[in-house]
């Protein structure tokens, strides 16, 4: 009776990857660290990662300054996700409607913002859109994100919607469903799992984005740390524990959209 041993030999040899990814990465960690240790000696530095978790968690256990401006750009960034999103299915439908006129705004809207900078935008809201409107900073900040990441996430929805078949569309028609109800019960549900990757891409894109609302006096986590840097001068510490907590959330987001595409990944 023979056994099968191919099982315990593709374990044997997704363990050895991972040994051997890991000290691949931790060999390139050393590498980073030694580098920096060696850059920063050449400038005469004087580390004090000592004084760093005072800015996370202050003595009574409160939330500290980093913490605080952390909070706000997961606000930020959580509002202008709904913003992106209702801009970027708007521009979508346009930009797939059998109006010419609507296809002509859909893509004057995609050129006008992908093909200016993202701090122009957010300043020209700031200082003349938002006096004229009475925007506070945080919803200027909030706008000017939705509009700019709305542009992106619209080629993306457009490219989900397109690339399902027609056979949906006239399945649905033969069931008596109206264009509207078609998108939303059977257009959309399929465009949606095959768009995820790209989405959680432009998400966290608009993790690291969010930094720009700095520029407005918007209290998030790069201006956060910036405050830190000027008045302690701990300039190596605080950029490395900031882009930390940035690498935390966006790797989290990651993974959180890994784990929604495995649900959702089922024939359509």
């Amino acid at each position: 009776m023979s056994v099968d041993t191919a099982p315990a030999k593709r374990n044997l040899r997704a363990l050895r990857l991972f040994w051997g990814d890991g000290l691949l990465f931790a060999l390139a960690l050393a590498v980073f660290a030694w580098l920096t240790a060696r850059g920063a000696a050449g400038l005469g530095y004087n580390w004090q990662w000592y004084r760093v978790p005072a800015f996370l968690i202050t003595e009574d256990g409160a939330p500290g300054p980093l913490l605080l401006g952390l909070w706000v750009t997961l606000k930020l960034t959580g509002l202008s996700f709904l913003g992106a999103l209702a801009c970027g299915l708007t521009a979508a439908l346009l930009a797939l409607s059998a109006s010419p006129a609507a296809r002509i705004l859909a893509r004057c809207y995609m050129e006008a913002v992908r093909n200016t900078p993202l701090l122009i935008q957010l300043l020209f809201l700031y200082f003349v859109l938002a006096p004229a409107i009475g925007l506070s900073a945080l919803a200027t900040a909030v706008l000017g994100l939705s509009l700019f990441e709305g542009a992106y996430v619209s080629e993306i929805l457009r490219a989900g919607i397109a690339s399902i078949g027609h056979g949906q569309w006239d399945a649905a028609r033969s069931l008596g469903m109206s264009r509207t109800t078609a998108y939303r019960l059977v257009i959309l549900p399929q465009a949606v799992r095959r768009v995820l990757p790209p989405l959680a891409s432009q998400t966290v894109s608009l993790v690291k984005d969010s930094s720009l609302a700095s520029v407005i006096a918007i209290s998030e986590l790069t201006l956060r740390g910036g405050t830190i840097v000027a008045e302690t001068f701990l300039s190596f510490e605080i950029w490395f524990t900031v882009a930390a907590l940035y690498w935390l959330v966006t790797t989290t987001l990651s993974g959180l959209a890994a784990g929604m595409e495995r649900r959702l990944s089922y024939p359509v």
